[in-house]
């Protein structure tokens, strides 16, 4: 069984990415090269696509709770999976009677 969560540190569901964007200022160096970039947390509410952009101080803070969420979904999934394995082992052995 999983240990259960003892940490007050947050979670998040979602993806890291970075945006990449051009200004459309003709002078910026964008228009002809690399574009600005930014980075954003996706996710979903509701069914909808969200994006909320983030400031660079924030990445790693974002990142830190997000492999903090795929951490405690691995071990539910892991607990999920030992308890659908015991169900089939105990349905089993009622059939074999």
């Amino acid at each position: 069984m999983p240990a259960r969560r003892t940490t007050d540190e947050p979670m998040l569901h979602g993806t890291l990415t970075t945006f990449r964007r051009r200004c459309g200022k003709p002078n910026c160096r964008c228009a002809t090269g690399d574009p600005h970039e930014s980075p954003a947390l996706t996710y979903t509410e509701g069914g909808r696509g969200k994006t909320l952009t983030l400031s660079a101080t924030e990445v790693p803070e974002v990142r830190a709770a997000l492999k903090r969420y795929a951490k405690a979904k691995a071990e539910l999934d892991a607990a999920a999976n030992k308890g659908l394995a015991a169900l089939r082992r105990r349905r089993g052995a009622g059939r074999r009677r």
